[in-house]
């Protein structure tokens, strides 16, 4: 029997989850906080098997709470399952101790498949992630691999810039929050070497990341 928690600050989701996790033969249901703190000051993790958490909280990622489980009961299996598929969320997440990081928006089924896929030791991704991940660490063969590459998604999100887009703009459209976007805006900058964005257009022109559709080099 695995026995579960969940974090999450959206109540009609927490409990429609919560019925679910009851109907499983092979889940106990432990509790439900929607805030780390809370998590922290009421729930005795010795008794956790399985934490599902969401990152996007109103004061705290849920990061904070899969790095202080695995702190202190590393024995507990923290899956992350949010809206968030970008590169700062994912890897923080993976960084705190997360075995898997389902993004919102599948099907209960999928979601319970994941649930003990992890379990049962795989790392469970949501194809969406898989492919970012592959994204990230795929170099093409014509590249020197220097750190200046662009990733898919930084070049999907200089694309908008270059448009005109807003920050909020961008961010309503990719499902991230603004922050996540300037702090993409502020990698690209930096791998580029450009000052703003007209010298960042101008840059990545030149080479080749805005002169064709399809995404970074490597696609």
């Amino acid at each position: 029997m695995t026995r579960l928690f969940l974090l999450e600050d959206d109540l009609r989701l927490a409990t429609l989850l919560e019925a679910v996790v009851r109907q499983q033969p092979d889940f106990q249901w432990v509790g439900h906080s929607a805030s780390v703190l809370e998590a922290l000051q009421t729930v005795d993790f010795s008794g956790v098997d399985l934490l599902l958490a969401d990152l996007d909280l109103a004061e705290e990622s849920g990061v904070a709470l899969i790095g202080a489980v695995a702190a202190v009961e590393p024995r507990v299996i923290s899956l992350v399952h949010t809206v968030h598929d970008d590169r700062e969320s994912l890897f923080a997440a993976l960084r705190a101790g997360a075995r898997g990081y389902v993004l919102k928006g599948q099907g209960i089924d999928e979601l319970l498949a994941s649930l003990r896929a992890a379990v049962q030791g795989h790392v469970p991704l949501s194809p969406a992630v898989a492919r970012f991940l592959i994204d990230q660490f795929r170099v093409d063969p014509g590249a020197d691999g220097t750190d200046w590459q662009l990733s898919r998604r930084e070049v999907e999100i200089l694309r908008q810039v270059a448009d005109g887009m807003l920050y909020k703009e961008i961010a309503s459209r990719l499902g991230i929050s603004p922050h996540t976007v300037h702090n993409h805006v502020k990698r690209i900058y930096d791998k580029l070497h450009a000052a703003n964005r007209d010298e960042a257009v101008r840059t990545a022109t030149r080479l080749g990341y805005l002169g064709r559709r399809g995404g970074a080099a490597g696609s």
